[in-house]
């Protein structure tokens, strides 16, 4: 494995060659069931010419057989069979292609209300959200709750497709209904940038190239605005973070005499740089130390950055394990047993206060129970309401109460150290994603946690 190279101290270069002009773009679906998901996804796929050729016969073949007339897109990315017997999309299913200009992976998720899960974590990592809207049905509860979720999950960039404009004879009256509808839905989410594009995934209207068939439509086609969109501000922007993995010091009398003494944290650099020299602190200990080494495999570097997989060696013996967290001395964060959150909950029982649960974050997994639930979104008005619990694919604001300090960061500030997961301490399912210190996309007020003194009774 060979170091990524770096044009200057500040500014590194793509991780691979080809990425095209303005680099990597991750791109995800969402919509309600029988928007066109798959199909446009299936379209984007077939015509930047990223099938191949046995792939596309296979579809011919098994569409000819359900009579249809024309190759059934919508195969190329409906993988399970179940998804091809019950015609709709189950798993987040991730695509990869490339055009002159820019690379995608993209996720295919499912708008069924019973995988919204699927969807939350297929947005979770998302640059751009391409939200499917049918142009007949307009703006539907399932809508509201993706473009909640997109505005929780703070995806930098959204695109609403008014999909099968065909079936509405290319209407620009109904383009414009469903154009206001979307952006009054919009705006009292918080997602400031919403752009509205008229297509058809079955004829590949605006998909690729503008359709002639939209002559009221000026703006660009999808594929164009996707390679058009600016890039996500860099994780190496941010401050340094380094969840540990594995600690690293080689024993046994077959290793060799200088490597008896070698100590090193090893894992996924989640944001920053980091370079030999630098003023780290481990957390949630609160120790000082300086980096005296970085290895990449068998290369030593002079600096890391994120999304890079490294060891880092530290001029003190001080006490880090699986967990901890390395982070920039000059700005780390004050660890909490006290977290002020909000959560999609993707459980199918209802979370309840005092109930306990496992809260994972990064590398470490700590027991914790729910103080409070102080309100939930209601999709209709899209304002707070009060809740006494949280029932599977709410949204709300709760306060959390951990066995051991975490050094949790604002989701606004931080979308890694921010974000964390709630697991069922039985089964290991997991029951909800969560963001500290988010606000519900109303505006209303995130919750406050306690300043409580008590130990967390286990």
């Amino acid at each position: 494995m060979t170091a990524l190279t770096t044009t200057d101290s500040t500014t590194h270069e793509p991780y691979a060659a080809g990425l095209g002009q303005r680099g990597l773009l991750r791109l995800a679906t969402a919509g309600s069931v029988d928007d066109g998901k798959s199909t446009l996804v299936g379209r984007l796929l077939h015509d930047t010419k990223s099938v191949l050729s046995d792939q596309l016969a296979a579809v011919e073949r098994v569409s000819r057989d359900r009579g249809l007339t024309a190759a059934d897109l919508a195969l190329l990315t409906d993988g399970l069979r179940a998804e091809r017997e019950q015609g709709i999309t189950i798993d987040v299913a991730y695509r990869y292609f490339a055009t002159a200009r820019r690379s995608f992976i993209l996720a295919d998720c499912p708008g069924h209300v019973q995988y919204t899960r699927n969807t939350v974590t297929g947005s979770s990592t998302a640059d751009v959200v391409v939200l499917l809207v049918d142009a007949r049905k307009g703006v539907l509860e399932q809508t509201r709750r993706h473009l909640a979720v997109t505005a929780l999950l703070r995806v930098p960039h959204v695109v609403v497709a008014v999909n099968k404009i065909d079936l509405v004879d290319f209407s620009e009256e109904v383009f414009d209904r469903v154009e206001a509808e979307v952006q009054a839905v919009a705006r009292e989410l918080g997602v400031v940038d919403a752009r509205v594009i008229p297509v058809s995934a079955l004829d590949g209207d605006n998909i690729v190239e503008r359709s002639v068939r939209t002559p009221w439509y000026a703006g660009p086609a999808l594929l164009e605005l996707l390679e058009d969109l600016p890039p996500s501000e860099a994780v190496e922007l941010e401050s340094f973070r380094l969840p540990v993995q594995l600690v690293i010091r080689p024993q046994g009398a077959a290793v060799a005499e200088e490597h008896r003494e070698y100590r090193g944290y090893a894992g996924a650099i989640a944001s920053g740089v980091v370079r030999v020299g630098d003023a780290v602190v481990a957390l949630p200990s609160g120790q000082r130390s300086t980096v005296v080494g970085i290895d990449l495999g068998s290369q030593s570097l002079e600096e890391a950055f994120a999304p890079q997989s490294v060891t880092v060696r530290l001029a003190d013996d001080i006490d880090i394990s699986r967990g901890d967290v390395l982070a920039a001395a000059a700005d780390a964060p004050e660890p909490t047993q006290d977290i002020a959150a909000v959560l999609c909950w993707l459980g199918d029982a209802a979370l309840r206060p005092g109930q306990r649960i496992l809260l994972k974050h990064g590398a470490r997994t700590v027991q914790a129970f729910v103080r409070e639930i102080q309100g939930a979104l209601d999709l209709d008005d899209l304002h707070s309401v009060p809740a006494e619990a949280l029932s599977l694919n709410d949204i709300g604001l709760v306060t959390l109460r951990l066995a051991a300090p975490l050094p949790v960061e604002d989701y606004a500030a931080s979308r890694r150290g921010g974000s964390f997961l709630l697991i069922d301490s039985h089964d290991g399912r997991t029951l909800a994603a969560g963001m500290v210190g988010a606000k519900l996309p109303s505006g209303a007020p995130a919750p406050v946690a306690p300043e409580g003194d008590e130990d967390f009774d286990i």
